[in-house]
C-alpha cells in the first residue's frame, strides 16, 4: 500500500516522506595474539553490533524502526574499521563504532591473547578469551557474547560473539566456533553480516582451528596467525594459535557498513564528501551503501 502511495505522489509531483530504512554495522573485533612458545590458542575477536530495520536485527532483539528524515538536511555517517589484532604480550582492539544520524552500532570486542591479557573484550559481540579467562559480553539489540578458552597448555581459545548466535567454548583440542551473524535482505539480495572469529589453536596433535562464524568472521590459526574478518561485514578476527617460535598475530576485524533505502524519488548525495558510497534501484526504492570514510548524507 506504501509503495502505491508514493508512486501516486510522484505522479502528482509530490515527494513521499523520507522513511529510510537501515542496516549499521560496526568494524569487529581484533583476535588474540600468540606468544612464542606459548602452548595456547587464543580467542576470536568480537563481531561489530549490528543494527537493523529490515528482516532481522543484532542480538536476537526486535526489529528496529525505520527514520523519518527530512530533505536538504545533513546526516553524519561514519563507517567503523576494524579492530587490530594482537601479538606476543600486545593486545588487539576493539573494533570502532558505525554510526547514521541518531543510530550508533558498538564496534566488537577484541579477544584475548596470551600475555596481553587473556580476558575477552565486551563490544557489539563479545571477543573470545583464552586461558580459562572471562569471555566479552555483547550489547543488547547489537550481538551476543564470545565462548571461553580452554587453558593455557590446552588447545582452543574461545570464538568470538556473532550478531545472531554466540561464540563456542574452546576444548583442549579444538578452538571455539565464532557465533553466526544476521542475514539481511535489505539490499536487491540477502547478505549476512557480524560473524564472530573463530578461535586458534596450540598446535598438539589432533587440534582443530575454530572456524569464523557466517558474515565474515575469520578462521582461527593452527600454528599461524588468525585470519582476518571480511571488510564491511564486521566480522571479528580469528584467534592465533602457536607452541613455537615466531610469535603469531591475531587476525584484524574486518571493516564496517552502513546501508540505507528509501524511496526511489529521492537522490542522495555527500555534502563535503569523505564518504564512499554506491546507490541502486530496488523496485521502487533506491539501495545506497557506504562502505568507508566519515562525512554527511543529505536526500533532495
Amino acid at each position: 500500500m506504501l509503495n502505491i502511495i508514493a508512486a501516486q505522489l510522484t505522479q502528482i509531483g509530490a515527494l513521499p516522506p523520507l522513511s529510510v530504512d537501515y542496516l549499521v554495522v560496526a568494524g569487529g573485533g581484533g583476535g588474540g595474539g600468540s606468544q612464542a612458545s606459548s602452548f595456547t590458542g587464543t580467542g576470536g575477536g568480537g563481531a561489530g553490533g549490528l543494527r537493523c530495520t529490515v528482516t532481522a536485527t543484532g542480538g536476537g532483539g526486535s526489529l528496529e524502526t525505520a527514520l523519518s528524515l527530512t530533505s536538504a538536511t545533513n546526516y553524519t555517517v561514519t563507517i567503523g574499521a576494524g579492530g587490530n589484532g594482537g601479538n606476543g604480550n600486545v593486545k588487539g582492539t576493539n573494533g570502532s563504532n558505525s554510526v547514521f544520524s541518531t543510530i550508533t552500532s558498538t564496534g566488537g570486542g577484541a579477544a584475548g591473547g596470551f600475555a596481553g591479557g587473556t580476558t575477552g573484550e565486551n563490544g557489539g559481540s563479545g571477543g573470545g578469551s583464552s586461558d580459562t579467562a572471562a569471555a566479552g559480553t555483547g550489547t543488547a539489540n547489537q550481538g551476543y557474547g564470545g565462548g571461553i578458552g580452554a587453558g593455557t597448555g590446552s588447545g582452543g581459545g574461545g570464538g568470538g560473539g556473532g550478531a545472531n548466535v554466540a561464540g563456542t567454548n574452546g576444548t583442549s583440542t579444538n578452538g571455539g566456533t565464532g557465533g553466526n551473524g544476521v542475514a539481511t535482505s535489505i539490499s536487491s539480495s540477502s547478505v549476512t553480516y557480524g560473524g564472530g572469529g573463530g578461535g586458534g589453536v596450540n598446535g598438539q596433535p589432533g587440534s582443530v582451528i575454530g572456524t569464523g562464524g557466517t558474515g565474515g568472521g575469520g578462521n582461527g590459526g593452527l600454528q599461524s596467525n588468525g585470519v582476518a574478518g571480511t571488510v564491511n561485514t564486521g566480522g571479528g578476527g580469528g584467534g592465533a594459535g602457536t607452541n613455537t617460535t615466531p610469535s603469531r598475530t591475531g587476525g584484524t576485524g574486518g571493516s564496517g557498513v552502513v546501508i540505507l533505502k528509501y524511496p526511489g524519488g529521492y537522490t542522495i548525495s555527500n555534502p563535503g564528501g569523505g564518504l564512499t558510497l554506491s546507490t541502486i534501484t530496488s523496485g521502487s526504492d533506491k539501495v545506497t551503501t557506504v562502505t568507508a570514510g566519515t562525512g554527511n548524507v543529505s536526500w533532495a
